[in-house]
This record gives structure tokens, sequence and C-alpha cells, in this order.
């Protein structure tokens, strides 16, 4: 694949921020050339374009498999390996949720279980359990809703989204005609509206 500056802005960019989320850059930029490239690639394919090595690419190639973000094609004459990226973004999306998920919210939802199941030996140790359960129930209600979100279409997903700031204004005003506090601090657009 022959990449361009916008491409390689594309990539740079995604690798740098892939350390940020908690994969190397190399991993990054691997998905960020395959998200953009229009046919599947071979290993030797992503080493040329990116100038990595080839042992770098294998061991991104099997990050990605393992993050299950990448398809493996194999081409009828041809033994090489080939790599893409799923075509939808809501697939890659659900791929990303369910697997950070995985990883990261469920061991620290089987800790606060674990955790609750326990009998506070003195007031310190109840209020931090009470902490603990604080936590444990805000995860709780946010995992039952991604659970719905991840039901649905992505039509509905899409209108969903859309639909965001809206419902975020009618429950502001519920609030207000209730007399509950507002949800959120007002910022500078509250003060345009």
């Amino acid at each position: 694949m022959a990449t361009t500056p916008l491409t390689l802005s594309f990539i740079h960019h995604f690798g740098e921020m892939g350390s940020r989320w908690g994969i190397n850059r190399t991993v990054g930029q691997i998905y960020a050339l395959l998200f953009v490239s229009r046919q599947p690639l071979c290993a030797d394919d992503i080493a040329d374009a990116l100038q990595f090595s080839r042992s770098n690419v294998s061991m991104g190639l099997k990050e990605l498999q393992s993050w299950q973000l990448v398809k493996l094609r194999h081409f009828p004459g041809d033994r090489r390996e080939f790599f893409e990226a799923p075509e939808d973004v809501w697939e890659i999306f659900h791929t990303l949720a369910d697997q950070r998920r995985r990883r990261e919210v469920e061991p620290t939802q089987s800790m606060l279980r674990v955790a609750l199941l326990h009998t506070p030996s003195n007031p310190d140790e109840a209020y931090a359990q009470q902490r603990m359960r604080e936590m444990h129930d805000l995860i709780e209600q946010l995992m039952g809703w991604f659970d719905e979100v991840q039901k649905l279409s992505p039509e509905t997903a899409k209108q969903l989204l859309d639909m965001g700031t809206k419902v975020t204004k009618v429950l502001e005003l519920k609030d207000r005609l209730t007399g509950k506090t507002p949800r959120r601090k007002p910022d500078a657009s509250d003060a345009a509206a």
C-alpha cells in the first residue's frame, strides 16, 4: 500500500493515541494502516509500508488478533496470511467495548462482589465497603445499560447518539421543574442558551 501524507498523519496519530489507550505505538500504527487500506495486507506489506521489522509486525498482528480487531484472510494460490480491519466501524466499536469490558471492567466487578460479601470489622472498613458498594452499583448499572445498547442495530444506536443532548436537556428541565439538583455543572454553552 502506498502511504500518502494524509494516511501517514492518521497512522502516526493513531500510534500516539494507542499508547494512551494501553496498546503500544506499533500495534496502533499497524491497526491504523489496516483500517485505511483498501485491501487486506500481509505482514511483509505492513512492514514495508511502516518501516517496521517483520518480527514487530508479527507480534503486533498477534496482539490485534487477541483483541479480535483484525480478520485473517487467505487467497487461493498464495500461502501468505493477509489481514484486514472490519469495514463496519460499529463492529469495531462493539469489539473494542467487549474486549475492554472483559479485560478491565469484569475483573473489577468480580473483586467488588467478593469485597461486598465480607463483614466489616470496624467503622473504617464499613465506610470503605459502602464506597465499594457505590462503585459496584454504578458499574452494574452502566454495564446493564451497555448490554442494552450493544443489542441495538447500528441505525438505532446512531439515533440514540443523535438524541443524546436532547435527552440531557429534557432531564435537566425535569429536574428544574421538580426542584432536584442539576446533574452537571453549568458551562459556557448554558449561558448562551
